[in-house]
């Protein structure tokens, strides 16, 4: 079972970010700027954030790291098994690390994981691999290197490190130096490869585990379904902000997403209105965020910026960057 954006986070996973954030130089209020996540919910630590508010947690995250030498791989380091409450216990009493991984993949959603995860096996290697087709474009590097690392972490404290991997493979060129990986794994990572991928010894991931208790695993998994049908949301707001970021487009209009929603316009509008928003705020809010990640990212004109945000023309993206910023997008680049 995959994820989606009707589901709900524990706060905990949140609170990883934002101690990494700190080390960083960031402070609290910068990350959760448009969030909506309250610090009573994190001091608390049992609350639960939707995955929109956590995207929009690593959108800001993003924005305020250093250009170089920090990013998502690093990010992924900071989780560990006790970060994911029952969910990592669950892992961690499983008989063998190939049951663990059948485990975790049924239970994702109580993962922080964004890729689409699945399994591959050859003659002498078990792995997974990870799609990071599923996120939202300007997220998607970032997001597979954080999978990817937190994977590898968990992966060594299941097995007491006793793991040997067979490889750590990427598409494209990773913004994590490759020394980094060979230090976590002992091997150096395999860069242009067919698929993002983990890979282990095969014999290995089905050698089981001293101490494993089937009456502890089993409950555990239990819990692990009670929480997932604790999760599940069906928050308008969320749907309408994955159609966005997915298939519509941020040019898609009421009509547009009311259509691919089964609802008229008119019942889309009270659902919002219900959660506290609208469509217009949720497009402005959208466009905003990917506006400034496109500007400080990439080398983009402005006429093109415009167009991927929706915009019919640059003057209308212009004219709204100046409403948010209080500047235009040359501004802000310091191009003016």
């Amino acid at each position: 079972m995959q994820h989606s954006d009707d589901k709900l986070h524990p706060v905990a996973i949140s609170q990883v970010m934002l101690n990494f954030a700190l080390r960083n130089g960031i402070d609290q209020q910068t990350c959760l700027l448009g969030t909506g996540i309250s610090e009573t919910e994190l001091s608390s630590g049992e609350g639960l954030v939707t995955r929109t508010q956590e995207m929009r947690l690593i959108e800001n995250l993003m924005l305020a790291l250093p250009e170089a030498g920090v990013g998502g791989f690093e990010l992924g380091l900071q989780y560990n098994l006790a970060t994911f409450g029952v969910w990592g216990f669950a892992l961690r009493t499983c008989k063998t690390l190939r049951d663990a991984v059948s485990l975790g993949l049924r239970y994702l959603p109580l993962s922080t994981a964004y890729c689409r995860i699945t399994v591959c096996e050859d003659s002498d290697a078990f792995g997974v691999i990870f799609d990071p087709d599923p996120i939202p474009p300007h997220l998607r590097q970032f997001l597979l290197e954080r999978d990817m690392a937190t994977a590898l972490n968990l992966v060594r404290e299941i097995t007491f490190q006793g793991v040997e991997f067979k490889g750590v493979e990427f598409t494209g060129e990773p913004d994590v130096a490759t020394s980094a990986i060979e230090t976590l794994c002992g091997m150096a990572p395999v860069i242009h490869a067919s698929a993002n991928r983990i890979l282990v010894n095969r014999a290995g991931a089905s050698q089981p585990f001293p101490g494993y208790d089937p009456v502890l695993t089993r409950m555990l998994e239990q819990q692990c379904q009670q929480r997932m049908d604790t999760v599940e949301n069906s928050g308008t707001a969320g749907k309408v902000r994955q159609k966005l970021l997915g298939e519509l487009g941020l040019g898609a209009t009421l009509t547009d997403m009311a259509s691919e929603l089964a609802l008229s316009t008119r019942s889309l509008r009270r659902k919002l209105e219900q959660e506290g928003t609208s469509y217009r705020d949720l497009v402005e809010e959208e466009r905003r965020q990917l506006a400034l990640q496109l500007l400080d990212s990439t080398t983009m004109k402005i006429e093109e910026l415009a167009a991927h945000l929706g915009y019919t023309d640059a003057g209308g993206f212009v004219r709204a960057f100046r409403r948010w910023e209080g500047c235009s997008p040359s501004a802000y680049r310091g191009n003016d």
